[in-house]
C-alpha cells in the first residue's frame, strides 16, 4: 500500500505542489472549536456595534456599566427576602392550623376510645343478661317439657287425647234368653271398669266410647248408655296397661270374683284376651257448667282416720 503525503492529508490532490505562504491558523483548528470562536466574535462584533450606534444617537452619557449588576442584585435579595417572609408566615399559619387539626384529632381519638369503652361495657352487661336469659330459658324448656308430661298423662287419664299400646280386652256377653237377668247391665260393666281402673289400666273405652271421669254408665230400659250413647251387647271393654300381668291380676281380683258369680247365676259370660296392640280414639270434649278446686275445699276426714 502506497504511503500517503502530506498534501494528501492537508486535502491537495496528488501531483500539485504545496504553496510557499503558510497555512493560516483558522484552517488547522478543529471544526467544533472554530464553530465555537467564530460565534462569540461576531456576537461580540454585533454588540460592540449597537453599542457604538446607540453612544452616537444619544447626546447623553453612558451610565456605568456596573450600576446594573447592583440593582439586579439588590432586586434580587429584595424578592427573596419577600419570598422569605412570606414562605415564614405562611409556615407560622401552617403550623397554627396543623396544631390545631392535631388537637381535634386527639379530642376525637379520646371520644372514639369512650365510646369504645362504654361499647365494650354494654357488650359485657348484654352477655351476661344473654347468659342469665340463657338459663331462664333453659329452666322454662325444663318446665315445659315437665309440664307437657303431665298434660299428656292427664289428657291420657282423663280420656281427651288418642292412644295406643298394649292391652287387654274384656268381653262380656249376655246369658241365654230364658234365663230371668241375664242381660249385661250397667253395674256389671261398672264392676269390670272399676276393676280394671284399680289394677292399672291407663285407658279404657267400651264398644269405642272412651271413658273419661265425666263420663256415665247408665241403663235406659233395657239398653246401656256410655257418654249418652246407646251400646249394645257384645260390650267390648279394651284396656291399655300392663298385658303381662293385667289379666291375671284382674281374675283374681273380687271384680274377676263377681264376673264369674254373674256366669253362674245368670249365665252372664265374658272373656278376656292380651292384645298387643290397641288403638283407643280421643273422647269428645264436653263442656263444663260448674267445677270446683279441690284446694279451695276444707279438708274433711274420712270415717275412721285420724
Amino acid at each position: 500500500m502506497p504511503e500517503q503525503r502530506p498534501e494528501q492529508r492537508l486535502g491537495q490532490r496528488p501531483g500539485h505542489a504545496v504553496a510557499d505562504h503558510p497555512v493560516p491558523e483558522r484552517v488547522r483548528l478543529p471544526l467544533l472549536t472554530l464553530i465555537t470562536q467564530q460565534s462569540l466574535d461576531e456576537d461580540y462584533l454585533h454588540a460592540a456595534e449597537r453599542r457604538a450606534i446607540a453612544a452616537r444617537d444619544s447626546d447623553e452619557p453612558r451610565p456605568p456599566v456596573r450600576s446594573r449588576p447592583h440593582r439586579t442584585a439588590a432586586l434580587v435579595v429584595a424578592l427573596f427576602g419577600v419570598l422569605a417572609t412570606t414562605a415564614f408566615v405562611q409556615t407560622s399559619r401552617n403550623e397554627d392550623v396543623d396544631a390545631a387539626s392535631r388537637a381535634t384529632l386527639v379530642r376525637r381519638v379520646s371520644a372514639e376510645r369512650e365510646r369504645v369503652a362504654d361499647l365494650q361495657d354494654r357488650i359485657v352487661g348484654l352477655r351476661e343478661r344473654n347468659a342469665d336469659l340463657e338459663g331462664q330459658v333453659t329452666a322454662a324448656q325444663a318446665t315445659y317439657q315437665t309440664v307437657l308430661g303431665r298434660l299428656r298423662r292427664a289428657q291420657t287419664r282423663t280420656g281427651y287425647v288418642a292412644v295406643s299400646g298394649p292391652g287387654v280386652v274384656l268381653t262380656l256377653f249376655d246369658g241365654p234368653a230364658d234365663v230371668l237377668n241375664s242381660e249385661v247391665r250397667d253395674g256389671d260393666l261398672r264392676i269390670a271398669v272399676n276393676g280394671l281402673w284399680r289394677l292399672g289400666a291407663e285407658a279404657i273405652a267400651i264398644n269405642g266410647q272412651r271413658l273419661t271421669a265425666l263420663s256415665a254408665i247408665r241403663l235406659s230400659g233395657l239398653v246401656v248408655r256410655v257418654n249418652k250413647t246407646s251400646l249394645s251387647p257384645p260390650y267390648r271393654i279394651e284396656a291399655i296397661g300392663d298385658r303381662l300381668t293385667l289379666q291375671s291380676r284382674f281374675q283374681e281380683s273380687p271384680e274377676g270374683a263377681a264376673l264369674r258369680d254373674l256366669e253362674s247365676d245368670f249365665g252372664i259370660t265374658f272373656a278376656m284376651d292380651n292384645e298387643e296392640s290397641l288403638e283407643l280414639p280421643a273422647a269428645r270434649m264436653r263442656e263444663l257448667r260448674s267445677v270446683e278446686s279441690l284446694a279451695d275445699r276444707p279438708h274433711i276426714p274420712e270415717e275412721g282416720a285420724p
